[in-house]
């Protein structure tokens, strides 16, 4: 199986991108959502982070508000490391109960925002990044209704897109027109398709 990290700062388009991969016909999990669904469960993960942050983060159904968590985490690191252990081990244990699911020559794409932030790219086998620049990606998320407050943020807490293009396997410019972008992942997923072709054929002698 080939495993595929799909990255990127916050406006950069990665949900858009993992869209394209799923066209491929790619198996596609996104670790936001992921970490979301434990919230939802509420089970381990939620009580260890209702332990942790206490039952201000709730709403009144009894679900964790992830604005006002968010809100706490990022007004303070030692916070987010708390959070991030605790939603981070999960996460990569789930990830690999996912891949056990899957076909032995499958392609699993796994769109995470901090790969590079906390040195996880040795759990993949390439490193993608979907690229835009700072003004772009906050025009883009300003637009989705983000405030500049939350959005600044977030990207402080990220390593500067210009950083990551030194350190990803590939980039997917995702500046320009979407449809540029989606021939980019195309072309990739031609790449991808060879590589596991060539592990299959090697295997067999």
């Amino acid at each position: 199986m080939l495993r595929i990290a799909l990255t990127g700062n916050i406006g950069s388009g990665k949900s858009t991108v993992a869209e394209f991969f799923k066209e491929c016909g790619f198996y596609v999990f996104d670790a936001d959502r992921i970490i979301k669904g434990f919230y939802e469960e509420k089970g381990k993960v939620y009580e260890e982070v209702l332990k942790a942050f206490g039952n201000e983060i709730l709403d009144q159904g009894g679900n964790i508000n992830t604005k006002k968590l968010a809100d706490i985490v990022f007004a303070d690191r030692e916070k987010l490391l708390l959070l991030e252990r605790i939603t981070h081990s999960a996460l990569y244990e789930r990830l690999e109960e996912e891949f056990k699911k899957l076909p032995e020559h499958a392609i699993a794409v796994v769109e995470a925002s901090l790969v590079l932030e906390k040195k996880t790219q040795g759990r993949y086998d390439f490193v993608v990044l979907v690229y835009a620049p700072y003004e772009l990606c906050k025009q883009r998320v300003l637009a989705k209704g983000m405030s500049l407050e939350d959005f600044e943020r977030r990207w402080q807490k990220q390593l500067p897109p210009e950083e990551k293009l030194k350190k990803a396997h590939y980039v997917i410019d995702n500046s320009q027109s979407l449809e540029r972008a989606r021939e980019r992942v195309f072309e990739l997923c031609k790449v991808f398709r060879n590589l596991v072709l060539f592990q299959r054929r090697w295997r067999l002698f």
